[in-house]
């Protein structure tokens, strides 16, 4: 837990299992995940909760399809929304509703959208003050986020959460946050209500318009062409392409290398590696994508993105974010390696890698400031 607080991660998201704290109908036991709880709060992180999956109890442990499964799994879900009260969690509605790997023995949208309004329904009965979130899609899956917005979630829904896992470059999501943004509106429920001066206040949904969440979203290193080091530029440049298309909340999948198999896509999404030596510290040995973190986090913690400056080429992504009259930029080409002039002020420079390495000092003239571009980015402050 320190370790990840070290890298300025500041949310864990986790299953929120039903199977695992409900082993007697009506009888609820949340002792694992209170455990849970206090080690982070300790470091000051914040949890997003899973509610998902089966449980033997009810449906014989298939998904929530009957309505009587989908009433034990919401009273299961507000006695964990109780418990856990005032602690700042968000709960996320199941996880990749629409893969059959999750939804077993294949995705039923309306299944899907029936658990999500009866879960809705009572928090806002029981929970009014949690934030519940959806619907956690496996990919960007237009069509089944419509079917949600259009049957009324989006009037329960803090925020709407996706897993865009592209296997290019994390550049091309901006279009496709558009288009959830395009169905967002077509199915906001505008709600009318008199303002002190009496004039109109539109609302979206229950408290206006909802942010889109990065709820997962990771490279595997054994992917074709991946390597570790390009797992550690695709961690900072996925999290400033989120920030740069107004995602206010990026998980990364995972933390831990799920195992030890290089060929093994599943054991090599994480951010250290899978080795446990308990006798030293830090307990887990870091991979250049915990480095990126780390120095990310570090160079951007208290600055706010700002705008997107243009260099002249589409490929080219040069990022300013603010704090007070302080202004530090994150710079990155998806193209070939190549040098530009940044419109920056004459005055003196400070360039660091995305790993926190290769730290330079460079003097900007009347034209700017020189740097190579390259797919890995570069902090300048």
């Amino acid at each position: 837990m320190k370790m990840i607080a070290d890298a300025g991660f500041d949310w864990v998201r986790m299953d929120f299992k039903w199977d695992a704290t409900e082993s007697e109908r009506g009888r609820y036991d949340f002792s694992a995940y209170d455990r849970l709880m206090a080690a982070m709060e300790q470091h000051k992180i914040r949890a997003l909760f899973i509610l998902d999956y089966g449980n033997p109890l009810y449906d014989n442990g298939a998904p929530p399809r009957t309505q009587s499964a989908r009433e034990a799994f919401a009273r299961w879900a507000v006695a964990a929304a109780k418990h856990f009260a005032g602690r700042d969690v968000l709960w996320e509605i199941y996880n990749e509703p629409n893969h059959e790997m999750f939804w077993p023995p294949r995705p039923n949208v309306d299944e899907y959208v029936s658990l999500a309004l009866t879960v809705g329904r009572a928090f806002r009965a029981e929970a009014p003050q949690e934030k519940l979130i959806g619907p956690a899609t496996s990919e960007i899956d237009l069509p089944f986020l419509e079917a949600c917005f259009k049957a009324g979630l989006l009037d329960y829904w803090s925020a709407v959460s996706v897993h865009p896992y592209l296997r290019s470059d994390p550049e091309r999501v901006a279009s496709r946050y558009c288009r959830i943004r395009e169905l967002m509106t077509k199915y906001t429920r505008v709600r009318t209500r008199s303002g002190s001066d009496g004039a109109a206040v539109h609302q979206g949904g229950a408290d206006g318009p909802i942010p889109i969440i990065s709820s997962e979203w990771g490279y595997s290193t054994s992917w074709p062409g991946m390597s570790k080091e390009k797992q550690g530029q695709l961690v900072a440049r996925q999290w400033l392409t989120n920030v740069g298309n107004d995602i206010p909340l990026s998980i990364w999948y995972e933390w831990r290398d799920g195992g030890a198999d290089a060929n093994e896509p599943e054991h090599n999404f994480g951010v250290v590696s899978n080795s446990y030596p308990q006798d030293r510290n830090p307990v887990y040995n870091p991979k250049p994508a915990y480095l990126a973190a780390k120095t990310l986090t570090t160079i951007f913690g208290g600055y706010r993105f700002e705008k997107r400056i243009d260099v002249g080429d589409p490929d080219d992504y040069v990022l300013a974010f603010r704090q007070g009259n302080d202004l530090r930029f994150a710079a990155w080409t998806t193209g070939r390696a190549h040098s530009v002039h940044l419109p920056l002020n004459p005055g003196q420079y400070t360039t660091v890698g995305h790993t926190g390495e290769n730290v330079a000092h460079l003097t900007a003239d009347p034209k700017g400031l020189a740097i190579t571009l390259s797919t890995a980015p570069v902090y300048i402050r």
